[in-house]
């Protein structure tokens, strides 16, 4: 595959959260708004639901096999098979009108998970860091945050404010944990006819940042300098993450939307809610995976 084709046709609501599974060669993914853990095997093309009891948007895998997971009212500990095993916090907004949306866990297995502000008014968003039972926030004034990623020499963190079209910098140290200033890294402009924004994302081996354009129909790829590299369209307008996977880490995975979509637009792009692929030739990192045992 040398461009994005759909290699699960899921249909998915609100798809996010693609993760690689090294350990099982699985795809793991979340519905956010018909809310489920999705286990998916490139192999055999199977996908397995596990349905949440609470809307999910992002998890991270644990080292028993189990996962955490930032749901509305809080973050959760999962086993193997997806079951509750206990709420490890609070969100420490609140849940009707916020929700844990966007995260991943540094190479400490810290888990940093942002939330969104459903009513896109106040900016009463934050970027938050889980870690040995306590929740701090980070930062604050978000509208939707997304985009968590680290460059690979743990220099740098990055996130987004997708509605603010501008992905964020901070310097990073990986022994305390502590975060730098926010500096804005790369701001998109949009036009009448392309509002890609950034999304979910992931970063390569070479410390690319790869992110998902919301309404922008593509995938870009960003040099640590901030200039877009490269540009990857797909067949769904709404790309929501990217992750790295297979047994090299050279296969790009991206999860899409259609919730809420013009029917208009669903009929150019039936594909959307669906899983896509590519090939790249720079592969991906194993996902570090939470510090928080049973």
């Amino acid at each position: 595959m040398s461009k994005l084709e759909c290699v699960l046709p899921a249909a998915a609501a609100l798809g996010e959260c693609p993760r690689w599974d090294e350990r099982r060669g699985k795809l793991w993914w979340v519905d956010i708004q018909a809310p489920a853990l999705h286990g998916f095997d490139p192999k055999t093309g199977e996908d397995r639901r596990i349905d949440m009891p609470e809307n999910i948007g992002c998890f991270s895998l644990t080292e028993d096999g189990g996962f955490v997971a930032g749901m509305r009212t809080g973050i959760f500990l999962l086993d193997e098979h997806g079951k509750v095993v206990r709420k490890l916090c609070d969100n420490a907004e609140n849940p009707a009108t916020s929700r844990f949306n966007d995260g991943r866990c540094d190479a400490r297995g810290r888990f940093w998970l942002g939330t969104l502000d459903e009513p896109k008014a106040g900016g009463n968003a934050g970027l938050y860091r889980y870690d040995q039972g306590e929740l701090a926030r980070i930062d604050s004034g978000l509208l939707t945050s997304n985009g968590m990623a680290f460059s690979p020499d743990h220099r740098y963190c990055y996130h987004s404010d997708t509605p603010r079209f501008t992905i964020y910098r901070h310097t990073f140290d990986l022994d305390s944990g502590a975060v730098g200033p926010r500096e804005d890294w790369v701001t998109f402009t949009p036009t009448d006819t392309d509002r890609g924004r950034p999304d979910g994302a992931s970063v390569d081996s070479e410390g690319y940042y790869w992110a998902a354009l919301y309404e922008g129909a593509r995938v870009v790829r960003i040099s640590p300098e901030g200039k877009v590299v490269e540009a990857h369209p797909l067949p769904a307008r709404c790309p929501t993450m990217c992750a790295f996977g297979g047994e090299d880490l050279r296969t790009l995975y991206v999860t899409t939307a259609r919730q809420g979509r013009p029917a208009a637009e669903i009929a150019q792009y039936p594909q959307s809610g669906g899983v896509f692929a590519m090939r790249v030739s720079v592969p991906g990192l194993i996902e570090p995976r939470s510090n928080v045992t049973r």
